[in-house]
């Protein structure tokens, strides 16, 4: 599974059973403690083996007041969950996911979800490459 962390939305995308293929799931609403109250049941109904979480880099990698809030939450995560909890770096991610969205669908969480199957694919795509 991954997640694409916003202050109003977290995007979500979870992997066939093959880990090929990427697909969103519908954005969660609300800030992290209604986030962390989801994910529990959402990971088990999915069987979830892994959290990816998309870390907001500066584009030149450094970080930002996005980038401590999304680190602070993954540490919550960690405590919470029974899955490891890892980062990506989710540089441009929402950038390529908006050309799949249409402009009027944005706001409505599909943005935030494909942002994550963006990066979902990403590291299914390195971890095949890599022969993991």
């Amino acid at each position: 599974m991954a997640l694409d962390v916003g202050s109003r939305r977290t995007g979500v995308a979870v992997s066939d059973e093959l880990g090929l293929y990427a697909h969103p799931r519908p954005a969660l609403k609300g800030g992290t403690r209604a986030v962390l109250e989801a994910l529990p049941p959402l990971i088990a109904a999915e069987e979830v083996a892994e959290v990816v979480v998309g870390l907001p880099l500066t584009l030149a990698g450094g970080d930002s007041a996005q980038t401590d809030r999304t680190r602070a939450f993954v540490e919550r995560l960690r405590e919470q969950l029974d899955v490891p909890v890892t980062t990506w770096d989710e540089r441009l991610s929402s950038v390529e996911a908006a050309r799949y969205v249409p402009s009027d669908r944005h706001r409505d969480g599909s943005l935030d979800s494909a942002a994550a199957a963006v990066l979902l694919q990403a590291v299914l795509d390195s971890r095949a490459g890599a022969g993991a």
